[in-house]
């Protein structure tokens, strides 16, 4: 209590003093502005942080791991099979006509399956990425490589579908066709030539 005594009487003390008694206390000459000193810079050139490509085997990678964790000997419980999880009708579809095992054990026919893939769903889908790449469609950005991960995910039509009525289909697992639109957007793919990489 006398603490807060003792604290009451300073401030009432100095509620009493007078504005000349202050003005005495400060030198009003030390308050008079300094010229403007004005000072050169040097221009600091900043180069561009360089990202890594979003290259077609970086997509490749992505889509296997999100598939399969990248293994090729892998069977879902929906039966789909490999790396990219490829349906037997699918298969047959692109012209594999080969067994589930000869397919399993074949990473490298998987990898043709899945180029034959990517370029079947490019042409059947060719007008939509000519139109709206780069374009936010329904809330989402739409790339070639979102596009063609969609249609791997739910089929190329229903990704027509989705441009034409919005309708977002899902998978067995319940994952949707935007999601895989959005995940492996942006990627630079190469269907031009044999080469996979």
């Amino acid at each position: 209590m006398k603490k807060l005594i003792l604290i009451f009487c300073c401030v009432g003390l100095l509620a009493f003093t007078t504005y000349e008694q202050v003005q005495s206390k400060i030198n009003i000459t030390t308050l008079t502005p300094k010229p403007i000193v004005k000072i050169e810079l040097e221009p600091i050139i900043v180069k561009p942080i360089e990202t890594p490509k979003k290259s077609h085997s970086a997509f490749l990678n992505a889509i296997g791991f999100q598939e399969s964790g990248n293994k090729y000997d892998v069977v879902n419980r929906f039966g789909y099979l490999g790396r990219y999880q490829f349906g037997k009708r699918t298969l047959r579809g692109l012209g594999f006509k080969v067994s589930k095992n000869e397919f399993l054990e074949n990473p490298y026919l998987q990898e043709q399956a899945m180029l034959k893939l990517l370029r079947t769903n490019k042409k059947y889908l060719q007008k939509y990425i000519d139109q709206y790449e780069g374009q936010i469609v329904n809330g989402v950005l739409v790339t070639e490589s979102g596009l063609l991960a969609a249609a791997h995910l739910g089929g190329a039509g229903s990704v027509k579908k989705w441009f034409k009525t919005g309708k977002v289909k899902k998978d067995g697992n319940g994952v949707k066709i935007t999601s895989y639109m959005t995940r492996f957007g942006g990627y630079e793919l190469n269907l031009n030539s044999n080469d996979i990489n």
